[in-house]
């Protein structure tokens, strides 16, 4: 049992981290469009190369040809370039927003999560020298992944709701935000509730696969029983049972909600 407690603790953080931050790249997607072309994408590398080129053309100054001006002048010289790309880039930060997001469900969507937590809990601690243990590499691999899907997930259900009904609320005067939570928000969420459900049943059952970082979950569990009585049938067939039954309790949860939330 405390196997299937550690896969339910990091199935239920992974969902919720993953369906805040699905939620949010949903709406940015759905509501900032910005088309992922090769002519944004090169505009992009160009803008950063031309920032980190100055950035790195005011430290070769500061320490070679006019190492004799004071340091507060370089400094002060960097901190107006850095106000200036924040107030010229505030028009831009929805757009910005909009690109890191199909950006990061491109590369979650597109890579497995086996590949994404091994980088997380071995790769990433040699790059940010920090030593992440299994739990949260786990837990943390299974929230950006899910998030991922979440947030098409999101977009598809803030897509099926008719355009008349923002109109509607525009009509009325009342803000964006509001128009998403009172009018646009609860339609879609209930269409959006079994697709949902299938990515709680798919992120439950993905958790096994974090038996390659060594966390106790339920699989992992079971395969430290079978090493020690070598009575496969029985303990995989127990695993399976118990996968069976959090899967189907989820099911029948959700079906429940569906029907109490069905418009009739």
């Amino acid at each position: 049992m405390a196997g299937a407690w550690m896969t339910i603790q990091i199935t239920l953080v992974g969902l919720v981290g993953g369906s805040i931050i699905g939620g949010l790249a949903g709406v940015v997607v759905t509501y900032v469009p910005v088309p992922i072309t090769r002519r944004t994408l090169g505009w992009g590398a160009v803008t950063l190369v031309v920032l980190v080129a100055l950035w790195r053309l005011l430290s070769w100054l500061g320490a070679g040809p006019l190492a004799e001006v004071p340091d507060s002048f370089w400094w002060g010289l960097r901190a107006v370039i850095i106000l200036l790309v924040l107030w010229r880039g505030l028009v831009w930060v929805p757009v910005g927003l909009s690109v890191i997001s199909q950006i990061y469900i491109l590369v979650m969507r597109g890579t497995p999560i086996v590949v994404q937590v091994m980088f997380i809990y071995f790769a990433l601690p040699l790059l940010v020298n920090i030593r992440i243990d299994g739990f949260t590499a786990a837990t943390f691999t299974l929230m950006i992944n899910a998030g991922a899907y979440i947030a098409e997930i999101v977009r598809g259900g803030l897509l099926s709701v008719p355009k008349g009904l923002q109109e509607a609320g525009q009509a009325m005067g009342l803000p964006f935000y509001k128009i998403l939570a009172h009018i646009i928000g609860p339609v879609a969420l209930r269409r959006m509730i079994p697709t949902m459900g299938n990515q709680c049943i798919i992120s439950l059952k993905d958790s096994s696969l974090f038996i390659v970082i060594g966390v106790a979950e339920l699989t992992r569990r079971g395969q430290e029983i079978i090493a020690g009585n070598f009575r496969a049938v029985e303990i995989w067939g127990a695993v399976a049972v118990i996968y069976l039954i959090m899967t189907g309790f989820i099911a029948v949860v959700l079906k429940f909600i569906e029907h109490r939330t069905r418009i009739i």
